[in-house]
């Protein structure tokens, strides 16, 4: 099932995309809002047995979480090979280990759409890049969930371009900053459930910039898988539902080049997950 968030006349709802691709739509406003309803399934299995459905054209895709409760979780350097460009990036040693996840949070004033702009900040950056990452969304609020149960605790996946300010981190010597400028999180097109997707995934991760092809990873390579993560972090809090957990980016951005191949305004960028879709973007 794929479950979307749209705008149609003016109102913006939660859907669910057929097998047609037809646009069945739900009682609520948002993906989001949706998860606030206990008998949310039993809504969208009513829902899906209706005739009423509107055709793909007549809708405008949104992010399927457009505007996030809370700050995104986001794993940094969870892939060996990216870690090892992340630290020729920035002149640092690196020894091969990574013992424990690094965990920094990015805030999101609003998630870009499918075929929306990604602010370049020229005025604060010389030095933008993407980041292609299957991200996870909590589907019930979840505390001290064991490796075991962790499946029974997504909702679904979909895809973050975790767009970053590179110059901005190095300066800050921080993440948070350099990575949560207004349009900086492209986010969709929708959230794939979690029963459509083998459990953990092992998934092709790549992205294209002007139809280049630069990342090309596979979640398999994840150093810290999803059922470590979910269970990591709800031992120590609470995830509540619609929580979104990205995990990481495979070796390929931009600044992993020499010399580094950053974005600028114009380019065109596509972050492509199998079984999930892609998401393309305009630099503006």
């Amino acid at each position: 099932m794929k479950l979307i968030t749209f705008v149609h006349n003016g109102k913006q709802s939660a859907g669910v995309v057929g097998k047609d691709g037809s646009i069945v739509p739900l009682p609520y406003c948002s993906v989001d809002d949706m998860l606030w309803d206990p008998g949310w399934r039993e809504t969208v299995q009513k829902a899906a047995e209706s005739p009423n459905t509107l055709a793909r054209q007549e809708v405008k895709l949104l992010a399927p979480i457009p505007v996030p409760r809370q700050d995104l979780i986001c794993l940094g350097i969870n892939y060996m090979e990216h870690a090892e460009e992340s630290a020729r990036y920035k002149k640092e040693a690196f020894g091969g280990e990574r013992p424990y996840a690094v965990y920094f949070s990015k805030r999101v004033n609003e998630a870009v759409a499918d075929g929306g702009y990604i602010e370049s900040h020229s005025q604060l950056t010389d030095s933008l890049d993407y980041e292609c990452e299957l991200a996870v969304v909590i589907g019930k609020d979840c505390r001290d969930v064991g490796k075991e149960e962790v499946q029974d605790y997504i909702l679904g996946y979909t895809i973050i371009n975790d767009v970053s300010a590179r110059d901005v981190q190095t300066r800050h010597k921080q993440w948070y900053f350099g990575k949560s400028l207004d349009g900086f999180t492209p986010m969709g097109p929708w959230i794939v459930t979690e029963d459509e997707i083998p459990y953990p995934p092992r998934l092709s991760v790549q992205s294209f910039v002007n139809g280049e092809l630069r990342q090309d990873g596979n979640t398999e390579k994840l150093i810290f898988d999803i059922g470590h993560v979910i269970c990591e972090l709800s031992s120590g809090m609470t995830l509540k539902a619609g929580t979104i957990i990205a995990t990481g980016t495979p070796a390929g951005a931009g600044m992993g080049f020499t010399p580094p191949k950053f974005l600028k305004p114009g380019d065109v960028v596509t972050c492509r997950i199998q079984g999930i879709g892609e998401i393309t973007n305009t630099v503006r």
